[in-house]
């Protein structure tokens, strides 16, 4: 009971501050499974925005996590741990690393949102450092007070981050990706991206990860869209 009675209350607090963008990632996930079924390939920008989708997802279960931390309630700590692994495997070691290789360079040598992209550069390292602590934290079987407080601030930390992070990058960088490069170079990134995500992940890897963090979600109580409507 106690257990709900905090999942209702972290789904109230959540919902005044925008969550409702689930339902926006949801379609997202569906979108790029129907593209991928039917052979079509979708853009560069396209995939990397729709991967800011299952992002989205694991920064709500960091909220969660983070809100029953501030109301000292006990976490799944594997359950979290398998969120910031996907983190890591996924979001750092491929998503990010496709901007850094072969988005970020055309923009500097364009000298184009140069500022822009020397800020992203320094906040995917800022973020690998936070999942590397938090992924550590959630090894530890019993959690002293001061390594929840430090547990706390870290998912703090890169959800505020990485909310304007990934915005910046929907609205400014990825539109104006297009100008910067021709229509051959253009397509043939598309079929790069696809390939690499294959060789890393199977086929079909992207749908894997977004099963993944469905099962995290529902083993914390906060898969269900239904429960993040208001009650107006």
């Amino acid at each position: 009971m106690k257990h709900e009675n905090q999942r209702r209350k972290f789904i109230k607090t959540t919902a005044t501050f925008g969550v409702f963008s689930l339902a926006g990632l949801n379609l997202l996930s569906s979108c790029k499974e129907k593209e991928g079924d039917e052979g079509q390939q979708i853009s560069p920008p396209e995939d990397l925005m729709q991967e800011h989708g299952l992002l989205n997802r694991i920064l709500l279960i960091y909220d969660f996590n983070r809100t029953q931390l501030i109301n000292k309630q006990n976490i799944q700590q594997e359950a979290l741990y398998d969120a910031a692994q996907i983190i890591k495997t996924f979001v750092e070691d491929y998503h990010e690393k496709q901007e850094e290789d072969y988005l970020f360079p055309r923009f500097e040598k364009a000298n184009q949102l140069t500022d822009l992209v020397k800020t992203l550069r320094e906040q995917h390292e800022a973020g690998r450092i936070i999942t590397q602590q938090i992924l550590l934290l959630c090894k530890t079987k019993i959690l002293s007070d001061n390594e929840n407080e430090r547990l706390t601030q870290l998912l703090t930390h890169f959800n505020t981050m990485y909310r304007p992070h990934e915005a910046r990058e929907d609205t400014i960088l990825f539109p104006a990706f297009r100008k910067i490069v021709s229509k051959h170079e253009y397509d043939s990134l598309a079929e790069e991206f696809e390939d690499n995500e294959h060789k890393l992940f199977g086929k079909g890897g992207f749908e894997s990860m977004v099963e993944r963090v469905s099962i995290i979600e529902k083993d914390l109580g906060i898969y269900n869209l239904e429960q993040f409507t208001p009650k107006i």
